[in-house]
């Protein structure tokens, strides 16, 4: 690899840079004990102390005897910790000044900043996690919705590898009857072997369903935009600050009160999504600022996954068409305490009762959802584009040596054929790989993972 040296001791902080209670800066690599050792003060020897322990001490700068913090330091002896290799944990005070005299103290006894995802590195290359487990470590890092994170969970327990393993084995087996009919005549053999076709259908059926769940991953780690619009004063402000359950957006009977978008954070049935309220829609012939922030509010539709059109149900005269027949659109009619109105294709709202609201989130899941094989938290999805790319390029082997077979061409085409999906299946879990590969994986993790 090109930016990685694993034979460097390595140092980094794994929790965030803020104040807090503690802080954890991780170090790991071959003689890290020893070398931290010049910095524990008093009798204590860490190079006599058994691994996977736990120990009390003071840190001190060699050069000058100066106390850096009261610590509690976990060791890890080679084949054990996090990364597979010798180890350590530095729990110390979570202030900012103490986080960064312990980092100096990291660089001046010699240890190297680590890249971004060099402890996950090295914890695949000592054979701690397979390329999909460590892959699932970012990926559980990043998930912003429970559902998110409980399919990536399911990932970094090995249900992908354990998958991806099960249907290699049927595919070896289809290898090794390709081979005895290559290697041997039909008189060798004694018996007329015939090529099992159903074996090769199950597993590129198998391969194909994982490869389909791509959507499900990137619906339920990275989440949807869902936009609120519709003319001044139908309630976008309210609804916004009912799915946060807070009052984040200011709401008036005066129209015109948001002048600009407002974003934030929520989840909808399991699924993460970036909701804005916008800018009322209305003609205007006096303020610029409020047709600038009805601009923006336009522009936001069209990055939209789903358009929520709220509508005044004691006033329907200012409707636009043209965003209520977009079909990312669910038109909602809102303040249905006060009136009621049934109107082919709405929703009935009340966002100052609740009326309505459960079956607009349902409305909201079924949209998203729509084109995605299932919502379980313990089903086996993927989010890594790369899985989703090795997974196709395995099922295209697969369907071209069905191809050949059907056709009736030579064997040793069906094997390159079959060959070429085990390599593809090698990548994913990382028993095929390159430098490259690793850069592009790892270089995505936070440092200090």
């Amino acid at each position: 690899m090109n930016s990685y040296n694993t034979e460097d001791a390595v140092f980094a902080l794994a929790t965030a840079w803020a104040k807090s209670a503690i802080a954890v800066v991780r170090v790991s690599g071959e003689g890290c004990i020893r070398t931290l050792s010049k910095a524990v003060k008093g009798r204590l020897d860490i190079n006599s102390l058994p691994g996977n322990s736990a120990h009390y001490c003071t840190l001190v700068n060699p050069s000058d005897g100066r106390i850096v913090d009261d610590v509690v330091l976990t060791l890890y002896r080679d084949g054990h910790g996090y990364t597979g290799e010798e180890a350590l944990e530095i729990s110390c005070h979570g202030g900012l000044q103490v986080i960064r005299s312990v980092l100096e103290l990291m660089a001046n006894l010699g240890f190297r900043q680590a890249l971004p995802g060099e402890f996950t590195l090295r914890a695949f290359l000592h054979g701690k996690m397979d390329l999909t487990r460590a892959e699932a470590v970012n990926e559980l890092i990043n998930a912003q919705g429970r559902t998110g994170r409980a399919m990536a969970l399911n990932r970094l327990n090995g249900a992908l590898f354990k998958r991806i393993s099960a249907i290699k084995a049927i595919i070896v087996d289809i290898m090794s009857t390709v081979e005895v009919q290559l290697d041997y005549s039909d008189d060798e053999i004694g018996e007329d072997l015939t090529f099992p076709m159903a074996k090769l259908d199950n597993a590129i059926s198998s391969l194909n369903a994982i490869a389909d769940s791509f959507s499900t991953g990137r619906l339920y780690s990275q989440g949807a935009r869902i936009v609120l619009a519709g003319p001044s004063n139908a309630g976008k402000s309210s609804l916004f600050n009912y799915f946060l359950k807070e009052d984040r957006s200011i709401v008036s009977e005066q129209k015109g009160t948001t002048r600009d978008f407002i974003e934030a954070m929520c989840e909808i049935r399991g699924i993460p999504v970036r909701l804005y309220d916008t800018a009322g829609f209305r003609d205007l012939s006096e303020s610029e600022i409020e047709e600038e922030g009805i601009r923006r509010s336009r522009s936001l539709l069209e990055a939209a996954d789903i358009i929520i059109y709220l509508v005044d149900s004691t006033d329907t005269s200012s409707i636009d068409s043209s965003v209520v027949s977009d079909p990312r659109c669910i038109a909602v009619l809102n303040k249905a305490d006060l009136r009621e109105l049934h109107k082919d294709g709405y929703l009935n709202l009340s966002v100052a009762t609740g009326l309505g609201f459960e079956r607009l989130c349902d409305e909201i899941a079924s949209r998203l959802t729509s084109d995605v094989s299932t919502s379980d938290e313990s089903a086996l999805v993927i989010e890594s584009e790369r899985q989703k790319e090795n997974l196709l390029r395995a099922v295209h082997a697969l369907d071209a040596a069905r191809s050949a077979v059907l056709s009736d061409l030579p064997l040793d085409i069906v094997s390159m054929d079959i060959q070429e999906a085990l390599e593809a299946l090698g990548e994913l879990t990382g028993e095929v790989t390159t430098d490259d590969i690793l850069d592009r994986i790892f270089g995505s993790f936070c440092v200090g993972k």
